[in-house]
């Protein structure tokens, strides 16, 4: 199953394929190992090879989809690999995080009480693959919507056929390709959502990264709004 948004001009889900020498197959492998080292079967109760043989599908996807695709720039990655909350959840994955070249172990704001996490579901219309595994494509930090009002940032990234990251997708994000989450270069998450003005978001705090929530109607002068170009299953 696939299903893809995209913008005029560009295929579904890619950028131009500016990615001279990128081999989607060899980056499907490192971000599988980086999950297994950081003990993401462990989280989903399951054994390495139960957890690789859940994920290992994707791996046709991203092969059929690799001529489209651009090579990782420090904003923006052709496709991340997302793991659902139903495998492993949000307060233990958000730890497993650090910042690129720093050790720190990612946090949860304590803004979020207890359960409170569980009520941030993705927005209706998605268009979320089945199965607790997809890919995320196209993934682009937003830092050109660092000072825009979220609810905004929003409206925009909705308008270029786009759409937001959930919770479970910004953390693959800062998972696997930690030099998105930069100083002054943080980015929202405004596919999860619990029926108020609350917007999930990721930032720094003391040398690490945190799992915090803003409001849609407040700027912050160093938080963007995160988006994809689409997501996918497991090729049919």
């Amino acid at each position: 199953m696939t299903t893809h948004e995209s913008g005029p001009g560009t295929k579904a889900g890619a950028r131009p394929a500016d990615g001279a020498g990128f081999d989607p197959g060899a980056e499907f492998d490192r971000q599988l190992d980086r999950l297994l080292a950081l003990g993401y079967p462990g989280l989903a109760g399951r054994t390495e090879a139960d957890f690789t043989a859940l994920v290992r599908p994707l791996r046709e996807t991203v092969l059929a989809l690799g001529p489209t695709m651009a090579a990782p720039s420090e904003s923006r990655t052709p496709f991340l690999l997302v793991v659902d909350r139903t495998l492993a959840p949000v307060e233990r994955t958000v730890p497993l995080t650090t910042l690129d070249g720093r050790a720190g172990a990612g946090v949860v704001d304590r803004h979020y009480p207890a359960g409170d996490i569980e009520r941030f579901v993705p927005v209706e219309g998605l268009g979320l693959p089945r199965g607790p595994v997809h890919l995320l494509l196209d993934a682009d930090r937003g830092e050109e919507f660092c000072g825009v009002v979220p609810k905004d940032a929003m409206a925009t990234v909705a308008g270029r056929g786009r759409s937001p990251l959930t919770m479970e997708e910004g953390i693959a994000f800062v998972t696997l390709h930690p030099r998105a989450l930069a100083r002054n270069k943080c980015f929202s998450l405004g596919a999860s959502r619990c029926g108020d003005r609350r917007v999930p978001a990721l930032w720094i705090s003391r040398g690490a990264p945190k799992l915090g929530w803003c409001w849609e109607g407040n700027p912050h002068s160093w938080l963007g709004m995160a988006s994809a170009g689409g997501r996918a299953g497991p090729a049919s």
